[in-house]
């Protein structure tokens, strides 16, 4: 290990300022760099694509039929890995990283499973129900309800702090 500090890239952008898309794709090469270590270390074959959306850098660790990437493609443990990246970026560019991790396509098989938790939702307020709460979930999976909600001609809006942060549907 080297004793060498180095001075964090970007030092000077403040953690409210939007990043600008080369500081995104900068961002997605130090998770990617850190992804690749970690899957050397793991044993683990991926290839990584990276990618800009949403003002968000998307790291993608995509793999073969039969990989043994599919261990860590449980939504916990990619959500727990992408904490880690995230820390990772934030200690070598000295920025706040709001990158979002996809192994083994979790991202999408997630997006279906809230899809058809919002549809689920919905068929309640069509039986009657004034409105529905939905489970607590991270800022980007309600972010991803909020759209699939607003597809469906109908009003969401997130209640609740921290961990028990949740997305409740109403009628337009």
């Amino acid at each position: 290990m080297s004793d060498v500090i180095e001075e964090p890239i970007n030092a000077d952008l403040s953690r409210h300022d939007s990043p600008t898309p080369s500081q995104l794709e900068e961002e997605g090469d130090v998770a990617a760099d850190y992804i690749e270590e970690f899957l050397d270390i793991a044993d683990l074959d991926g290839d990584i694509d990276i990618d800009v959306r949403n003002g968000r850098a998307y790291v993608a660790v995509t793999a073969s039929e039969g990989s043994n990437i599919r261990v860590l493609s449980k939504p916990d443990v990619v959500s727990a890995l992408q904490e880690l990246t995230r820390l990772a970026v934030q200690s070598k560019t000295g920025q706040f990283s709001r990158l979002i991790l996809d192994i083994g396509g979790s991202r999408d098989a997630r997006q279906a499973e809230l899809t058809v938790l919002v549809d689920s939702a919905i068929a309640q307020i069509e039986a009657g129900a004034t409105s529905a709460a939905l489970p607590p979930m991270s800022s980007y999976e309600r972010k991803l309800v909020h759209d699939v909600v607003s597809e469906r001609g109908f009003t969401s809006n997130s209640h609740g702090e921290g961990r028990d942060r949740h997305t409740v549907i109403t009628r337009a």
